[in-house]
């Protein structure tokens, strides 16, 4: 444990690795890609090293080194919430929504670490957590797919104790029917369903849709029926939708406003939040503090290595999305990454900060942006 710790070096780095879909991609309601780019940040104080990072374009890196490091370099590393104001303000003309707020989320979590390792505990336990475990829903089931691929994905999640699955759908609505109900006998009747839209219908096709999964599938969780963006379209779901199935959004808030958009007046049942795009482990904070006034609880939005500790301190986290392109990133990437046990994921006591180690040989053969020598660190 130390007393002081001024921030003497940020290293960014981004990581490129190529999906595992059919022919090289995977596809949602609306997107097709066909890689998953991991930015990495280090942030270094007294010769400890703490990791952050973000999911998104390689861009959110440079962004990182040429806007947000040089104000970092020099601040208290045992206090992220002012780092993290200070590099707000220094955004401001440079813009701070969509790239600048990932690039600020990584290196706030980095932060976070460092000063978890710092002094010497575990990132969760440095936080002000009201709990010591994320339960989690598994995440996949491209629409493109096919129905064996789909159907196994999530019934090997249900048999490995995970409660709740989701798939994706809207790309071929007149194809989704059949998915659907495979999924639902693969799994059984007991496990929760979740459908995930990406924003694809419109809002009249959305609410049909609302009712058909519901009574057909027995589906309880409608995330982005239609775009977060259409803040009167979630509203009119989430109000004539049909009893027991929520409408989900939020993994695309980049600043605080965006979340009090969708909550007031209330636009969804369950606000989602994406650590590494919505400022962070502070960003968080106050997210969560927000739908806690608001009586509404908090779902992750993937990053399972890292919202495994940071919704731990999240008054209502309801769940972490166990995403497959992020775990599979992830368990390539580093070493100490969380498995689900009884369907949550559960952080390590014993190890400090996130728990994670880069797994550089590892990485060097996925990357795309910084440096590769590491003498001295």
């Amino acid at each position: 444990m130390v007393a002081t710790a001024i921030v003497d070096d940020i290293r960014l780095h981004a990581f490129t690795v190529p999906t595992d879909g059919p022919d090289g991609v995977e596809q949602d309601g609306t997107a097709t890609w066909s890689s998953t780019t991991m930015v990495l940040v280090e942030a270094r104080a007294n010769g400890v090293t703490g990791l952050g990072y973000t999911y998104g374009a390689a861009a959110a890196a440079a962004f990182a080194e040429s806007e947000l490091a040089p104000v970092v370099v020099g601040m208290d590393a045992l206090a992220p919430p002012a780092a993290a104001a200070a590099m707000g303000a220094a955004m401001r003309n440079a813009g701070r929504p969509g790239v600048g707020a990932m690039a600020l989320s990584a290196l706030d979590v980095a932060l976070w670490d460092l000063r978890a390792r710092l002094l010497d505990v575990p990132l969760f336990k440095s936080l002000p957590s009201s709990h010591d475990h994320v339960p989690v829903y598994g995440s996949g089931g491209f629409t493109n797919y096919s129905v064996d691929r789909l159907t196994h994905q999530l019934a090997a999640w249900v048999e490995a104790g995970i409660g709740r699955v989701k798939l994706k759908i809207s790309r071929q609505p007149e194809a989704d029917p059949a998915r659907l109900r495979a999924v639902r006998e693969a799994i059984g009747s007991d496990p929760q369903l979740f459908a995930d839209a990406n924003g694809a219908l419109p809002v009249k096709v959305a609410l049909d849709w609302a009712y058909r999964l519901r009574d057909e599938w027995g589906v309880s969780w409608f995330e982005e029926p239609v775009s977060s963006a259409d803040l009167g379209g979630l509203r009119l779901l989430r109000e004539q939708g049909p009893p027991g199935l929520e409408v989900a959004a939020g993994e695309y808030g980049f600043v605080l406003r965006d979340f009090t958009n969708l909550l007031s007046p209330p636009a969804v049942d369950c606000l989602q939040a994406d650590v590494t795009r919505c400022g962070g482990i502070t960003g968080l904070l106050a997210v969560a503090g927000l739908a806690a006034g608001h009586g509404v609880d908090v779902s992750a939005h993937c990053a399972p290595a890292v919202s495994a500790h940071a919704f731990c301190a999240v008054p209502g986290r309801r769940h972490a999305e166990y995403f497959h392109d992020h775990v599979r990133v992830e368990q390539l990437l580093f070493d100490g990454v969380l498995e689900p046990e009884h369907g949550a994921l559960w952080p390590d006591p014993d190890r400090t900060g996130l728990g994670l180690a880069v797994r550089w040989a590892e990485a060097e053969r996925f990357r795309v942006y910084g440096p590769a020598d590491r003498s001295g660190r």
